[in-house]
């Protein structure tokens, strides 16, 4: 296994990518593009899954007695990874109104 500062390094830039395609996903349904964006979301579901995954093989090693520095950049890449997770959530909300808003025929005044 790589050392711990890599696979903390692989937990922010999974959560990061997964942030960066949730903001896709928003803009892509700004523009009307509900399929782009359901498939930025997917992007992002997948990014996601792979810190989690990572995160989780921590988290089972402590379980097992193997015990990891807390380090400020171990409490950075939790703190990314969990906005990024809100950020997902928050996005699959937008995307469902825009779509919802785009079958309506959109805002009228």
């Amino acid at each position: 296994m790589e050392n711990l500062e890599g696979i903390i390094f692989q937990i922010i830039l999974h959560g990061g990518n997964g942030k960066s395609c949730s903001m896709e996903a928003i803009a892509a349904a700004k523009q009307g593009d509900i399929v782009e964006a359901r498939a930025k979301l997917q992007e992002a579901s997948d990014a996601l899954n792979e810190a989690h995954h990572i995160q989780t093989s921590l988290i089972q090693g402590e379980v097992r007695g193997e015990r990891t520095e807390v380090s400020l950049l171990m409490v950075h890449a939790q703190d990314h990874l969990m906005n990024a997770i809100t950020m997902k959530d928050l996005a699959s909300e937008f995307v469902d109104l825009y779509e919802t808003i785009k079958l309506s025929g959109g805002v009228r005044a």
